[in-house]
């Protein structure tokens, strides 16, 4: 063979290879639920903080109770305004309504984008959240197919959707009539269990890109939630809002690690028709239930997490206050105890969910209670009058 024939050969085998290669896979969307029903001051620093990760606000604007009727969210359309990011109004209808009475629901519905249009706001797309059970998805399908006759051919609609329909023959018919859908893979089944599993997510999401051309999302949990003993025995679930309930809480949060290694997998594998993750939810200055939004930011964008907890010391004429920070993207436990060297301290004592034990060259700070250190956080957990502190030989342990 001659060299140009070789060189040839040589040619068509790299053109079939390079044939071969898998392009690579667009980054996968990552947008926010906006879920608090009251606003607050602390919207304004979360909005800002989060738009360099999150592309797009899911926000609660509307829901219906079996009991009470229908309940508006009381949003800041200054600050949506503002923030400019497309805006995904999400109408929330309980799953124990009896039914649905769609004239009623249509004209909520429509009244809100009305609305909220005449206060400046845009919308670029219409979710309902409904936990139908699967006997009453015919009439949910025929609730859509009329909403969607209705709406702005050019306002998208999504709904919000279950693992359990996966099991009924209505799905290809419902998701049929919407734009998109949002298959919600976290808490739903017995709290008890947990409020998420990886492995069930992923294969629940390969299922889901089976059964739907269309794009669809994975909405992943950012919070926690405390379980309460009922009186029969079942658990009661405290999320954002305190219960007036006596018992010992359970407390259960969804592991960063756990979603940071799902996110890269779904990144080098994404299944078909899967858009994006959508997280729920907005994290605010303060809310104990939920990862601070400097984890949130650094699991969706896949960065490496890390914890770095570290004595703080502040001092004035002898007096020192103890802190612990965290000076690490990942949010942490409070550290089971803290050792401080000192020398000649005539008065310490801890501050709540520390206990103080004192001897003449050590301070020991104890945990009573579980809490977590935000990511960048700082927590004060008491103070000692001593001549010296020695922050080199003192010691946190995790």
């Amino acid at each position: 063979m001659s060299f140009f024939a070789r060189l040839s050969v040589l040619f068509a085998a790299l053109t079939l290879l390079n044939g071969c290669e898998q392009p690579n896979a667009p980054p996968l969307d990552q947008q926010l639920y906006v879920w608090q029903r009251q606003w607050t001051p602390a919207h304004e620093a979360a909005l800002r903080d989060s738009r360099a990760d999150f592309s797009t606000l899911r926000v609660l604007a509307l829901q219906a109770f079996p009991q009470d009727g229908w309940r508006r969210a009381r949003v800041d359309p200054v600050l949506l305004k503002r923030d400019g990011r497309p805006l995904i109004a999400v109408i929330r209808l309980d799953g124990q309504l009896k039914t649905l009475d769609q004239d009623e629901v249509i004209a909520q519905v429509q009244q809100l984008l009305g609305d909220w249009h005449a206060q400046g706001l845009v919308v670029a797309g219409v979710e309902i959240d409904h936990d139908a059970g699967n006997a009453r998805l015919p009439a949910y399908r025929a609730f859509l197919t009329q909403l969607r006759a209705v709406l702005p051919a050019s306002l998208p609609l999504s709904i919000t959707a279950l693992p359990a329909w996966l099991d009924s023959p209505e799905l290809p018919g419902l998701l049929a009539t919407v734009d998109s859908s949002v298959l919600q893979v976290h808490a739903v089944s017995d709290p008890r269990r947990g409020l998420f599993d990886a492995a069930q997510a992923e294969q629940w999401a390969k299922a889901w890109s089976r059964l739907t051309p269309k794009p669809f999302y994975l909405a992943l949990p950012a919070y926690g939630v405390a379980l309460l003993p009922d009186a029969d025995g079942a658990p009661v679930v405290e999320s954002e809002v305190p219960i007036e309930r006596g018992g010992k809480r359970r407390e259960l949060l969804a592991d960063p690690q756990q979603l940071s290694a799902l996110g890269s997998e779904l990144r080098k594998h994404p299944p078909a028709h899967l858009a994006g993750l959508i997280w729920f939810r907005l994290p605010l200055a303060g809310d104990r239930r939920a990862w601070s939004l400097t984890t949130l930011g650094a699991v969706a964008r896949g960065d490496v997490l890390d914890s770095r907890l570290s004595l703080q010391l502040s001092e004035q004429n002898g007096l020192y206050d103890i802190a612990i920070t965290n000076s690490g993207n990942l949010d942490s436990a409070w550290p089971e105890r803290l050792t401080l060297v000192v020398k000649g301290c005539d008065g310490a004592d801890a501050l709540a969910g520390y206990a103080l034990q004192q001897s003449p060259d050590l301070l020991t700070f104890t945990r009573l209670r579980d809490g977590r250190m935000p990511a960048g956080g700082q927590r004060a957990i008491g103070w000692a009058r001593c001549t010296n502190i020695d922050q080199g030989g003192s010691n946190v342990h995790p």
